[in-house]
């Protein structure tokens, strides 16, 4: 087993990815291939493992969110196809041709660019983003048509090679009835795209709009690709919606108890004396803070598990230091201590950290800082540390 400084780490388990990449799976039909997306170093997993790790599952397809993630994740050993979700400025087409990425178009304008920032005769290949309501990046129009239309100008320039369009939906994770016929009117309009291609006889290999919470409470084999992110790493589209079937929480984040002392009635604790005792407490330190990407936010309100109970969260996060109240608790220096995660019967998950203080799961994992090193396990053996 490979050491590693225990102040405060992740502990990565690449068993439960394994299951919940098989659940994402289950969910879609023969025609829809899932694309793994591995944007923001994996959900801040650690890309260039959870990458290679589900390419050896059967992964063909990937999704980042820009160039500097895409050549990583190619230079850490994926040879599976890599999507760039977000835009990309054409000085770099030729880097995207090198490493063979799939570049996202943005609109008529930044696929002219691209085609002409092309020198040699190798094309580049694109997938044409479309806004179907969600009002970020992508063409946008009234009708089917105009899409459609303006899909068309884009596959007759001359250096890409249009191998997809795709869409996103805003609000498939939400059951309130508007919600819904929103997302029923995203699929609408998407349909009606495709249907328009076939009628002009322009075939397009890859037509995507199902992100996890669209292919769990919308499925459609009419998608080609299913873009899995949340899901993989055993997290909710919404927490407060159930899933058909149980995922498992990849990353857990675990501290250590560096200092103990019992602190009378009427004492403060941590900046602001925003915590005052009510009665004499045995607080413990531990070795974790906002720097490491515990919010701040949870001052007061957060509980750890620790020897397989809770212990609530008193004063301030600190940069580096939180501290936790352990009156009721048997434990001592060097204990470990798990922010998220399980011990024992006990479970935290980043959801629930997430609601504590009004966020969501994936601003929990992906706000975990650099300089918390991940630890890789696959069952019970630890196999790599990303420091």
């Amino acid at each position: 087993m490979q050491n590693f400084y225990k102040r405060a780490w992740a502990e990565i388990h690449l068993d439960r990815l394994k299951h919940n990449y098989e659940i994402c799976k289950s969910l879609l039909s023969n025609k829809t291939e899932l694309m793994a997306v591995v944007k923001a170093n994996a959900y801040g997993h650690g890309d260039s493992v959870i990458a290679p790790y589900l390419q050896g599952l059967g992964v063909k397809y990937f999704a980042v969110s820009n160039l500097i993630e895409a050549v990583h994740i190619r230079e850490a050993g994926v040879n599976s196809q890599i999507l760039i979700l977000g835009y990309v400025s054409p000085e770099y087409s030729q880097k995207l041709i090198d490493y063979d990425i799939i570049q996202t178009v943005t609109d008529y304008n930044h696929a002219e660019e691209l085609s002409a920032s092309i020198a040699n005769s190798k094309k580049l290949r694109v997938h044409i983003k479309l806004d179907t309501g969600m009002g970020r990046i992508g063409l946008k129009f009234k009708t089917a048509m105009e899409y459609v239309e303006e899909i068309k100008r884009i596959t007759k320039l001359e250096n890409l090679e249009v191998e997809g369009i795709f869409s996103h939906p805003s609000v498939a994770d939400s059951d309130n009835q508007a919600d819904i016929e929103y997302t029923r009117m995203q699929e609408k309009l998407i349909l009606e795209i495709i249907d328009g291609l076939i009628n002009q006889g322009i075939s397009i290999k890859h037509i995507h709009y199902l992100n996890s919470a669209c292919a769990t409470y919308y499925p459609d084999n009419q998608s080609t690709l299913a873009r899995f992110g949340i899901m993989l790493y055993g997290l909710h589209p919404n927490h407060a919606l159930a899933l058909p079937k149980p995922l498992l929480p990849v990353m857990e984040l675990k501290t250590v108890v560096s200092h103990i002392k019992t602190i009378s009635k009427g004492d403060y604790v941590s900046y602001g004396r925003t915590y005052v005792a009510e009665r004499d407490v045995k607080v413990a330190s531990l070795t974790i803070g906002y720097a490491d990407g515990y919010s701040r936010l949870l001052s007061s309100k957060g509980e750890v598990l620790i020897n397989g109970k809770k212990a609530k969260l008193i004063g301030r996060v600190c940069m580096d230091q939180v501290m936790i109240d352990i009156t009721d608790i048997d434990a001592r220096i060097g204990d470990t201590a798990t922010l998220f995660g399980y011990d024992g019967d006990e479970c935290i998950t980043a959801d629930d950290v997430a609601d504590i203080y009004g966020t969501i799961g994936y601003e929990v994992i992906c706000g975990i800082s650099k300089r918390v090193p991940r630890v890789i396990y696959d069952g019970n053996k630890q196999i790599d540390i990303l420091e």
